[in-house]
């Protein structure tokens, strides 16, 4: 059985959905997948040992120039690409009418999410089969569930298996254990603030340990660069690929994350790892997996889910914070020693590979 996996972004999106393909892997022997997926992100489903062939779709691309793009025949090539395979199934994980608009190019039956259970509900207009997945619960469990209704299976008991070969993707050991810490993501609300990084690194630094820093940007190399600045055993890395990044990532001893999309390569890696919320819900987005640990704030306002922060200060907080380096506030309830201690906390815990 050959199935078109289509689910194209953001980077936890695409990992979220491994153990699907993991628990269709075990139920149907021989099932093949071939993904649609953001080019960005094209190196993460070749680790997956069900699927066949990575497809990259470059949407956010061909979106800023869509006359380029359609003179330069990408999209010609993508169309037939996805015609010239025959499938037996269609499976739109992602639920958007972007994602939904590409299941029109393949020569199989569609399924995909109901009206009321679509982040965007249009997009059940394009599927022949329409399963309903219950809102309220983590998103690996809800593609979980569609794989299993579309493919007619029973779901598995117990935690998703992402399906990654952790010490093929780490290679050889790197030297001395490391702690890496994953301080970059895309929303400026969920920055756990660089001054608490900073503090933390020096706590670490202090506890005997290495750390290192990724950066995918010029502003994540400068803010590493900073948090590095002087002490002795924090190392700025290079800049990576994502199969770079897997790499270091499944060497480390543990890592402290934000709500990042790194931070759910780790939970698929199975690398024990601390992550920090305070605008966003780990219930519903959390990293997953049995070595995953979440710190939530609870301040008043969290988790808003907002990307711009609209909490006011009160006299109090202005007179307890630094309101230039401690943003935002809800923040202030994960403080570097809180933090510091549940990571030795984690690594007492941690099994050995």
């Amino acid at each position: 059985m050959r199935v078109l996996l289509i689910k194209t972004s953001s980077m936890g999106d695409v990992i979220h959905t491994l153990p699907a393909l993991t628990d269709a892997q075990r139920a149907i022997p021989g099932i093949a997948f071939d993904w649609v997926v953001e080019e960005g992100f094209a190196e993460i489903p070749a680790w997956h040992p069900a699927v066949v062939e990575v497809i990259p779709v470059a949407i956010r691309r061909w979106r800023k120039s869509p006359l380029k793009t359609w003179r330069s025949g990408e999209w010609a090539r993508f169309k037939q690409r996805l015609a010239g395979q025959r499938y037996d199934l269609v499976i739109d994980a992602q639920g958007l009418l972007k994602s939904a608009w590409l299941t029109r190019y393949a020569q199989a039956p569609v399924v995909g999410l109901d009206r009321q259970s679509a982040r965007e509900p249009w997009a059940s207009r394009f599927y022949q089969d329409k399963k309903s997945v219950a809102w309220g619960q983590h998103a690996v469990e809800r593609v979980r569930q569609l794989f299993a209704q579309a493919l007619g299976y029973p779901l598995p008991d117990g935690v998703g298996d992402y399906g990654l070969n952790r010490a093929r993707l780490a290679g050889e050991p790197q030297g001395e254990p490391y702690l890496l810490f994953l301080h970059g993501t895309t929303w400026v609300t969920k920055h756990w603030p660089e001054l608490y990084w900073r503090q933390l690194a020096e706590q670490a630094v202090a506890a005997g340990w290495q750390i290192r820093l990724p950066w995918g940007n010029d502003q994540e190399k400068a803010r590493a660069e900073r948090i590095a600045a002087g002490l002795p055993g924090v190392l700025v890395l290079p800049r990576l690929n994502l199969a770079g990044v897997a790499r270091v990532l499944a060497g480390a001893s543990a890592c402290v994350a934000v709500d990042t999309g790194l931070g759910h390569l780790a939970a698929a890696l199975d690398v024990p790892t601390l992550s920090l919320f305070g605008p966003t819900n780990p219930g519903f987005t959390g990293a997953y997996g049995a070595s995953q640990q979440h710190l939530a704030s609870d301040f008043a306002c969290a988790p808003c889910l907002k990307k711009t922060c609209s909490y006011q200060p009160t006299a109090d907080d202005k007179t307890r914070f630094d309101l230039t380096r401690e943003q935002p506030l809800c923040f202030t309830r994960l403080a570097p020693e809180t933090v510091m201690r549940h990571l030795l906390e984690l690594l007492a815990n941690k099994e050995p590979l």
